[in-house]
């Protein structure tokens, strides 16, 4: 039996909060993503997404008519991700760095997703994976934290949103200048009127992205400017 490692991050109710109310991220980000992949869908090429959550992105890949094989670590978003995007190439569970990344036209990842992982070689294996992984003439479009985001972010005060059914508090922290640190409490109501509360904390790990394109540039991928 295939014994997979349990996910520390979105858990089932940060999972559907997130789904409910933060929709505008993956709104946000699609036309520019759509518009770097216009070559890969003309040839009918195949996208990987890294870190799918529920599919919010993967359904504006899906609309713009390219296949998509949606991944994620987290089980409870890729249970949201099947029911919101069904006609996916494929929706699985990828857990990086170990997990292989499937061969693909363009790899895709919004939300910051490699920082989760839990240091900076982690990253750099997944960066390096991602790079194996695409196809002569693809596009790589990742996201990450860098090492000014901690600065930024330092004196963040707790915020929070509410919906209908749902509501989010977060607090902030920077322990270390390569760490940023979100304790999140989400709130759901139940069937019967009562709500319900759950607790994660994320921690994210910061890089100097200026490194990246060096990283990257003996495994065949290079910027424009390269």
């Amino acid at each position: 039996m295939e014994i997979r490692r349990t996910p520390l991050y979105y858990k089932e109710d940060l999972a559907l909060v997130h789904h409910l109310g933060f929709g505008f991220h993956a709104d946000l980000c699609a036309p520019g993503i759509l518009t770097l992949l216009d070559p890969i869908r003309e040839r009918d090429g195949l996208v990987v997404e890294l870190g799918c959550g529920s599919g919010l992105l993967t359904r504006h890949l899906v609309d713009a008519g390219l296949r998509v094989i949606a991944t994620d670590a987290s089980p409870a978003m890729l249970a949201l991700a099947r029911e919101h995007v069904p006609d996916a190439e494929d929706v699985r569970q990828v857990a990086l760095p170990d997990d292989p990344i499937p061969s693909a036209d363009a790899i895709v990842s919004v939300g910051h997703v490699l920082s989760y992982l839990p240091d900076s070689q982690s990253i750099e294996r997944s960066l390096i994976a991602a790079a194996k992984a695409l196809r002569p003439g693809g596009v790589l479009a990742i996201d990450l934290c860098d090492l000014e985001w901690a600065e930024t972010r330092r004196n963040d005060p707790p915020s929070g949103r509410i919906g209908d059914d749902w509501a989010i508090i977060t607090e902030y922290n920077v322990p270390a200048p390569d760490r940023f640190v979100r304790n999140i409490t989400t709130f759901l109501r139940n069937k019967d009127d009562t709500w319900r509360r759950d607790d994660e904390q994320h921690d994210n790990v910061l890089v100097e992205v200026l490194r990246v394109p060096h990283l990257l540039k003996p495994h065949g991928v290079f910027t424009k400017s390269q």
